[in-house]
């Protein structure tokens, strides 16, 4: 079940929650606001406003309750003249049921419209920018919210993507800053990944207390992979094949749990690359590998690799591995190798624990160290390192390595990541 804030995104409503389901209506316009209420009469939501704020005491419908409320009979016919005449923000009435959110972004985000249309559950959505918009940052703006390429038509997108895909750029793109558009593209996908590494940080998840961690990666990973489920213990489990399958399988791993809780009211300090917490741990280890994870099933989209990738993000880690001990062997049995994303430095290759239990053969840990030169990234070295979850799946007979994310002095106050390695 969508919250009302989210609802509202999607829908294209300007509006700031401030406290859950409490929220200010400062930067809408009063022909919006009224048809905001508007919809919450008719989708049965029980609420108040006073001037300029909105308080709802009902839960949120479902969102397709939702639409029906927004929907109304010819809806969207006669768009071109939704500016405010002193605000310039368009009329959401008047925009189609599923793009209005995205029309919202895109103009503020200053990528003006004048026209647009969802495709009516029969052809392609498009967008009709006015002139003098940099359709280079419109199309720029589309290769950082979706993985689908938009076509460019002098100053109209041709969007590939559903009606309902339509919603879910407009929240992608709530998150994105006009100046990110400024930046070349290199730029935008690491401070994108810095972005996303922060709210890692920032969501507590200690052993046995994972729920809202979990439930964040989800809502990340989802939408990448054909299937998401969770085992008894607590673990997601996920799955996608690349062209068709035909090649390896590959685990991706890293543990969404923290050895202890982040302290309330922390702030994370920035030096350069270099980032720690004001007061006790900063959580790097192991929301450092969980950000690599989540940022290789976006790059697995566009790149050739033909296979199948799993992704594990393992509950319990720090209490003796009881998550990856509790993964249902079924899951494992065609696996053919395994990365492991949990490991401090920036440079490791850890292919044994202690040097007494090895993770792997040699030579895999001698093709990690070839993958590591062959990407441009030195000093990469096979090495023994101590327990994690690599230990669970080398016991099953996979070629297994637990690689470097950055982070130093783990399970300290004096916990420092390495954003830039991190990244790379």
């Amino acid at each position: 079940m969508k919250s009302w804030n989210t609802l509202f995104i999607r829908q294209g409503f300007a509006v700031r929650e401030y406290a859950k389901n409490e929220f200010d209506l400062f930067n809408e316009t009063e022909e919006n606001i009224e048809f905001l209420m508007e919809c919450l009469q008719k989708a049965g939501a029980n609420f108040t406003r006073q001037h300029f704020f909105l308080t709802i005491h009902s839960e949120p419908v479902t969102e397709k309750e939702w639409m029906a409320a927004a929907d109304f009979p010819h809806r969207g016919y006669g768009e071109g003249l939704w500016f405010d005449a002193e605000k310039e923000e368009p009329k959401i009435r008047e925009l189609d049921l599923y793009i209005s959110g995205l029309v919202r972004q895109l103009n503020r985000l200053k990528l003006f419209t004048m026209g647009s249309c969802d495709g009516n559950g029969i052809r392609y959505a498009s967008i009709q920018f006015r002139p003098g918009v940099s359709m280079d940052k419109a199309a720029k703006l589309f290769s950082i919210i979706s993985d689908k390429k938009v076509r460019v038509r002098n100053q109209r997108l041709i969007l590939p993507h559903s009606r309902e895909e339509l919603l879910e750029l407009a929240e992608k793109a709530l998150k994105i800053d006009a100046a990110i558009l400024e930046l070349e593209t290199e730029d935008i996908e690491k401070q994108l990944f810095y972005d996303q590494l922060e709210e890692l940080l920032n969501i507590n998840g200690e052993s046995g207390k994972e729920d809202e961690i979990r439930k964040h990666a989800e809502r990340i990973l989802a939408p990448l992979v054909d299937h998401l489920t969770f085992d008894s213990k607590g673990n997601i489990l996920a799955q996608k094949r690349y062209r068709g399958g035909n090649g390896p399988t590959i685990l991706l791993n890293a543990h969404l749990d923290t050895v202890v809780p982040i302290d309330p009211g922390r702030i994370i300090l920035k030096q350069n690359n270099i980032w720690t917490s004001s007061s006790g741990i900063l959580g790097a280890d192991d929301r450092a590998g969980v950000a690599v994870l989540l940022q290789m099933a976006k790059n697995l989209e566009k790149s050739s690799f033909k296979g199948t990738v799993k992704f594990i993000l393992t509950v319990e880690e720090e209490i003796g591995l009881v998550g990856a001990q509790h993964v249902d062997e079924y899951f494992l049995w065609d696996v053919d190798a395994a990365i492991v994303l949990d490991r401090r430095g920036t440079g490791d290759i850890v292919v044994s624990c202690g040097g007494y239990i090895p993770f792997c053969d040699e030579r895999y840990g001698q093709y990690i160290e070839a993958a590591a030169v062959k990407a441009g990234l030195k000093n990469w070295k096979c090495t023994n390192g101590g327990s994690s979850d690599t230990r669970i799946w080398a016991a099953h007979g996979i070629q297994s390595v637990n690689l470097s994310v950055g982070y130093f002095n783990e399970h300290t106050s004096d916990e420092k990541l390495d954003v830039e390695g991190c990244y790379k």
